[in-house]
């Protein structure tokens, strides 16, 4: 039904905004491709574009040595610290090429990602990603797009419409109107349960925000270039056309780091301010010294400082805030490390343990990345050494899993993996797991790669491509 497959989709994009962002750190993004080059684009904690090349390592100028040496002049100038490779055509060579480029590099600590390049080319030709550079190559806004959706996939990808993300079952058969509304609520769902650093943030993603739409976006932007960063919240209500009704919803979203008072950068509502204050002076303390002292705001009884305006629930909202404030639901960066050898179809063997992201999660099973160029299915009843009803369960869209090869044919590029804890094996000793531990799922650093099944057709998703193949299978 249309539900369920909006569902599926809703689910899989709330994993992928949700995934856990590298944060501020300098980013070097390579767009792979083979006779067009590899587009680089270096961006700085802040998500600012600093620099652009193209390097041609593949063929047919194989300039592998030049390409190395264009690289590591950025890494050196920028002071790299992240490389972000995007997942499509040419990614696994130019995941060799970084891997030489950081072998040459030993003591800058640089690290590699590989990242999801789904939606990347849909936002280079955007009017927003025109407006931004408009000086620059379409092809190189897609390295800057993948940078920055290492540094942050939640800021990143709102500039995307939702459904070009393309994590959908059936995407294309269901209620379009319907779909458009579900996936726009889950996105402001996302934005505001993260929260958003109003001095940071772009018009797209503050347009998110609970309260806000895309005028008073501008116009936050426009105030924040004019008069510089936002000191304090209540400042927020000098932005044109930011009415008290648009504060009043959107403040507890907006934050301010590092500012005058410490509670804008938490999620306590500045109404909520004299409840705070309130408790300071009852225990004589400052507001800056409770925040984060969890044994102190521990002792604190919610029913003594409640009243009619800000009931017990309320009251043990704000302490669990104040312990820790302006918190990020999003899990720890992690990344999935590729086998080396393990680059195309043919390497694969049945019984090699291997690390994967789960690129997309469907009611028979969940497609995993194992750096072939084609994802590989666990079949639901594969996900685990118990019954598992619904997939989702077990593994979300950007975990990091341990899995096992089971059956490979190369000529239908055909990949059945396995999950089941006693079948796996460590990378490090070859030797098997404890059997009664499931193997270990962690959760991506990067959004989810997105599926490389042999070439959707046009208006089709991956995922879908995928689901067509699968059904295509079970005819046989």
């Amino acid at each position: 039904s249309d539900t369920a497959a909006i569902d599926v989709f809703k689910a899989n994009l709330k994993d992928l905004l949700l995934a856990a962002p590298a944060g501020p750190r300098v980013t070097m993004g390579l767009d792979p491709g083979i006779r067009t080059g590899v587009k680089v684009a270096v961006v700085d904690q802040t998500g600012k574009l600093v620099d652009t090349a193209t390097v041609y390592p593949h063929e047919p100028r194989n300039d592998w040595q030049g390409a190395l040496a264009t690289l590591g002049a950025l890494c050196m100038r920028h002071k790299v610290e992240v490389i972000a490779i995007g997942n499509g055509t040419a990614s696994r060579e130019t995941d060799r090429l970084a891997t030489d480029l950081i072998k040459k590099l030993p003591d800058k600590k640089i690290t590699k990602v590989m990242v999801s390049e789904a939606g990347a080319s849909v936002y280079s030709a955007s009017e927003l990603a025109a407006a931004e550079f408009p000086d620059l190559d379409v092809s190189l806004r897609g390295a800057v797009s993948i940078a920055r959706r290492l540094q942050d996939p939640l800021a990143e990808l709102v500039k995307i419409e939702p459904k070009a993300i393309g994590v959908g079952q059936y995407q294309h058969d269901v209620n379009q109107s319907a779909l458009a509304r579900s996936l726009d609520a889950v996105v402001e769902d996302c934005v505001n349960s993260v929260g958003v650093d109003v001095n940071m943030a772009s018009a797209p993603l503050l347009a998110r925000v609970a309260g806000l739409n895309q005028t008073i976006a501008n116009n936050i932007v426009l105030h924040r270039n004019e008069n510089g960063p936002f000191k304090k919240r209540t400042d927020i209500k000098k932005v044109a056309r930011l009415g008290p009704k648009a504060f009043e919803q959107a403040a507890g979203f907006l934050r301010i780091m590092n500012g005058k008072n410490p509670l804008d950068a938490s999620a306590v509502h500045p109404e909520a301010y004299e409840v705070v204050e309130r408790i300071a002076e009852a225990m004589k303390r400052p507001v800056k010294a409770m925040i984060g002292d969890s044994a102190f705001l521990k002792t604190l009884k919610p029913k003594e400082f409640a009243d009619d305006r800000f009931g017990v629930p309320t009251i043990t909202d704000i302490l669990a805030e104040l312990e820790k404030p302006g918190r990020d639901p999003r899990p720890e960066f992690k990344t999935a490390e590729f086998a080396e050898g393990v680059e195309k179809i043919s390497d694969l063997k049945p019984g090699m343990a291997l690390e994967g992201v789960v690129t997309n999660v469907t009611a028979f099973g969940a497609f995993v990345d194992i750096g072939v160029h084609q994802d590989g299915l666990v079949h639901v009843s594969e996900l685990a050494d118990r019954f598992v009803k619904d997939p989702r369960e077990v593994v979300k869209a950007g975990d990091v899993v341990c899995v096992r090869v089971k059956d490979v044919d190369v000529g239908r590029k055909r990949i059945a993996l396995t999950m089941k804890s006693g079948a796996i094996e460590t990378r490090d000793s070859g030797g098997p797991v404890s059997r009664s531990a499931p193997p270990a799922v962690g959760r991506s650093s990067a959004a989810p790669p997105k599926s490389r099944d042999n070439s959707p057709s046009a208006g089709e998703s991956a995922l879908a491509a995928a689901m067509r193949r699968a059904q295509e299978q079970g005819k046989r």
